[in-house]
This record gives C-alpha cells, structure tokens and sequence, in this order.
C-alpha cells in the first residue's frame, strides 16, 4: 500500500470533536491534512437548529470536496443528565424514569423515533446510544441514572427497542459501554473504575443486553474505559485484547463497528497519552478512535497509528476495520 494512500485511510478511523459552532480552521486541517472524516457533536457546537444543520452541511461539504466519503456524525443524546441538544429540541427524562414508568416501552419508541426525526433533520446521522450498562439502584452506582435497570433482561428489551426504533428510521446506534458499566462507582471521566464482578455474573448479567443487540444487528459497540478485574486485571476494556478481540470478537461473534470512548477521559490519559492510548485501542480490537478536544492530540494520535502501520507492512486488520466503517457508513451516511 502506498505511504499517502496509507496516511488517509489511517484518518478515517478517528471521530473528533471541534471547538465551535461554525467550521473552524483547525478542523478543516484535520479533514484536508490529517484526512479525518467522522465528527462527534457536544453542546459547544450546538445554539440554534439551523446552525447545527448548517454546521453539519459545512463538514459534509469539506469532506467532499477533499474526495473523502460522507462523515459519520455523532452526539450523545441520551436524554436526562446526557443530552447534548436543548429546547426547541425535545428533552427526554433519564432512561432509568422512562424504563420504570408503566408506559416504558411506549415512552421509549417515542424516544427513538423523536432522535432519529430531529438528529437527521439537522445532519447528524449516528446516536452514540442507548445504555446497556445493567446497574441496580441505590448502592452509589455511576450509571444509575443512565442505566435502563437492573434486570438484564429487561434492559436488553428495552434496548432493543431503542436500537431497533432509531435505525429503521435511519439513525445509527450505538450500544454502550462493553462489557458493561453498571458496576463501576468511580467515574471514568476523572479516574480508572474497576469491576469486580465474577465471570459468571458478567455472562448472566452484563453481557445480556449486548448479545441482544448483537442479535439486533447494532451499527455499533461503544467500549468502557474500566478494569474488568475477572477478565483483565491489566488493562481497561478500550485497551484490552482479551476483551475486545477474545471476549466481543471471538466468543460473541461481533464483527461489526467497535469504537472506543473519549480517549481524553482521565481514566485513559492518567496512565499516558492519548496517542499511545489510541494505538493500544487499536490493537486491542477497536475500530474507530474517538478523541473529543484537543486536537493537537488528534494529529500525535493519527501520526503514531500511521507510523505504526506503516512499519507493520501487513495491512490486513486496517482493512477489516476500515470495511466496518464502510458497512455502517453505507447504512447511515449515504455512501
């Protein structure tokens, strides 16, 4: 594979954030430079509707005109105490309110139909949602609110349902944070959690809702920057073989979209930089690198996995991960 050839297709596997709400000369650097093309989306870039949907165009627009396919582009709309949009765009309760009210599968289609209408309205065409993540109530539990409950299989109807409402609309899901958080108190935002949950509670339990979506054929997977004391004692989730390419891709049978959570999250950069971290991620079985801020730590992140690549010489992972990029760029992008 040619070295400039190589270097571009290296930047399709990132999803970045940007600082504004219009299309910045620092982004368009990374879309003509560094070659990336997908997008994440925070309440920095959002004021009005129409400025989201003309933000949106304006990435879409840059990525063609530098011959790059359409961009996937993402945001955390779960509603509750994670949602990026505000009025006029529809406000949604916490998942764990809607799962235990008595209309919860109706509040929950409502949900979906409702972010796949007004995410694809403005442009965005992946919701980096719902949470599968099985966590009981009342014992100080990070994803409590986030959670939709504490019966696995219930949460993995509920999350079907979801899935299943946003992309017979359209939209791109995505199943969140494998192998499951529910267990974690620390959060991993600020530092590394550790679950200690046995292998048979994570099989009977946490794995449930995402074997379901599994079965529900989910554009993605969203990996957890936790230590799975039982699994991998060593590394966190994002940066673990045994967890990503022996447990998600070999003994589940995943082989769709893996993509990792915010690099930049204390749990991961405590321990090193985003850029060792995002080659770790990669070899470990994730698909696509999502880095949300700094992007002076975009490019480092980009240039070590180039580098790493282009040493390797067998490029065969990179086209399995660039083929599932495309299977769910064609799905949800138009390409």
């Amino acid at each position: 594979m040619m070295s400039e050839e190589l270097r571009q297709q290296v930047g399709w596997l990132f999803m970045v954030g940007l600082p504004g709400t219009e299309l910045d000369d620092s982004t368009l650097r990374l879309i003509r430079k560094e070659r990336i093309n997908n997008f994440i989306i925070f309440k920095r870039n959002v004021e009005t509707p129409e400025q989201l949907r003309a933000l949106c165009e304006s990435l879409k627009a840059a990525c063609l005109d530098e011959q790059l396919p359409p961009p996937l582009i993402s945001i955390d709309q779960e509603g509750g105490t994670v949602a990026r949009l505000s009025a006029p765009f529809t406000r949604f309760a916490d998942a764990r309110i809607l799962a235990e009210d008595e209309r919860a599968e109706e509040l929950l289609a409502d949900y979906a139909r409702t972010c796949a209408r007004e995410l694809l309205g403005v442009g965005i065409n992946m919701n980096l949602a719902p949470v599968l993540d099985v966590c009981p109530a009342g014992q100080g539990f990070f994803m409590e609110r986030r959670s939709l409950g504490e019966d696995p299989g219930r949460v993995a109807e509920l999350g079907a349902l979801i899935i299943s409402g946003m992309q017979q609309a359209g939209l791109a899901a995505c199943a969140k944070h494998f192998p499951g958080l529910g267990g974690a108190v620390l959060d991993p935002h600020k530092q590394l959690p550790t679950v200690a949950r046995s292998i048979q509670e994570l099989v009977a339990g946490d794995l449930v809702p995402f074997r379901k979506a599994m079965a529900g054929e989910v554009a993605a997977i969203m990996t957890s920057h936790t230590i799975y004391s039982r699994l991998d004692p060593a590394q966190p989730a994002t940066l673990s073989s045994e967890i990503l390419t022996g447990l998600l891709r070999g003994q589940l049978g995943f082989d769709g979209l893996v993509i990792t959570d915010d690099l930049e999250m204390g749990a991961i950069e405590n321990d090193g930089s985003v850029a060792d971290a995002a080659l770790a991620a990669f070899n470990a079985g994730a698909d696509m690198l999502l880095i949300c801020h700094d992007h002076h730590k975009i490019i480092a992140a980009r240039e070590n996995l180039f580098k790493a690549m282009k040493e390797e010489k067998n490029h065969a992972r990179l086209k399995k991960s660039l083929a599932r990029v495309a299977a769910v760029r064609s799905r949800f992008a138009g390409d």
